[in-house]
């Protein structure tokens, strides 16, 4: 097992000799082993730890320079926007937000300023996709970076940077450390080249890394993720497929199923799998669907997805009353209990 090298300095040999790693900020063996299992998965040269999802987006955003624009997709994890508006708008860097499903849709936004499109697929938490390969082909040949948000994912099921992206992200508390017990984040780019450098530099100045012990707990998450993504990912389908029959719902989002309308770009660009995250629309309105959250007794209620138990989310009262989420939806994150056990829980539910 990867020692857990809890430890802010290093012994060095002299003065200006250290022997590779001289304080914990900069470089520590637990991180360094975590960094490079993580850019190994998605096929990269290089990796950088955080300290959570939004810290490795944080230091993505930091490459840019006031005047420059993003373009990013409008079905967007709620902490991206509120960091994208916020935080680096007043900054002055302008944020255009489009609808991705439709790659044609961006080229109207790009002008020479544009210097990053963020892309999130699936989006969170309509589970829209993007078409990275279009996506990294428009930007092509004008200076722009392609960022993916791979969180939802998981490199088991998608590999942006084999279609063509520079830089892929994962909030790597989702999936990665699948226990729910630990927050972290990562970015990896295919090259250890001068782009990696200006994030490993953003990475030591900002100081959002991960501890010893967290970084340990995600190296040995990424150790059964193959494992665990199959199955949840083999419980989301069979459940998506009945909650698609059920007469208590009116709409069933999940890019596994016939019905998504962006299901041929989910066999192409996710051929193994399609993540285990769904979300349902229930049969009424907003009243309606919290009752049914409230009557789920073993999916947990809860903000968070990736784990091994199964969490049910009312995505418009965490979002709060901005929200564009339509109120009858729920967001339900599969983990690894029993399909007949969760499918039981769903039936009792929809019908109390």
């Amino acid at each position: 097992m990867t020692p857990i090298y809890q430890t802010s300095t290093y012994i060095q040999d002299g003065v200006g000799g250290h022997k590779g790693y001289e304080y914990s900020r900069t470089l520590n063996p637990t991180r360094h082993a975590l960094e490079k299992n993580i850019a190994a998965i998605e096929n990269a040269r290089f990796g950088a730890a955080f300290g959570s999802g939004l810290a490795a987006i944080d230091c993505v955003v930091k490459m840019l320079n006031p005047g420059d624009e993003v373009i990013s997709t409008n079905d967007l994890y709620g902490g991206t926007y509120r960091l994208f508006t916020t935080i680096f708008a007043k900054y002055g860097i302008k944020f255009q937000f489009v609808d991705m499903s439709n790659p044609a849709n961006i080229e109207a936004f790009v002008t020479e300023k544009t210097k990053l499109i963020w892309v999130e697929t699936p989006a969170n938490p309509l589970l829209s996709l993007s078409d990275i390969e279009a996506i990294a082909t428009l930007s092509h040949g004008r200076g722009i970076r392609v960022g993916v948000d791979n969180t939802i994912a998981t490199p088991i099921f998608q590999n942006p940077l084999a279609l063509g992206a520079d830089i892929v992200m994962h909030a790597t508390t989702k999936y990665i450390g699948g226990h729910s017990d630990v927050l972290g984040g990562a970015i990896v780019v295919k090259e250890n080249d001068a782009w990696a450098d200006r994030i490993q530099r953003v990475q030591i100045l900002m100081g959002a890394t991960p501890n010893p012990l967290d970084c340990y707990l995600l190296a040995r998450g990424l150790k059964t993720l193959p494992i665990r993504m199959r199955e949840q990912a083999a419980i989301a389908l069979d459940l998506a497929k009945k909650l698609e029959n059920h007469p208590q719902i009116a709409q069933v989002h999940y890019p596994g199923l016939p019905s998504h309308p962006q299901y041929a770009l989910a066999m192409k660009q996710m051929p193994m799998g399609q993540s285990a995250m769904i979300s349902i629309q229930i049969q009424g309105d907003e009243t309606r669907a919290r009752q049914v959250a409230n009557a789920l007794t073993l999916f947990t209620q809860a903000t968070s997805l990736g784990g091994v138990e199964s969490l049910v989310e009312h995505r418009r009262s965490i979002e709060g009353p901005a929200s564009t989420t339509p109120g009858n939806l729920l967001r339900l994150s599969i983990g690894l209990e029993h399909v007949d056990d969760l499918w039981a829980d769903l039936q009792q539910a929809l019908q109390a």
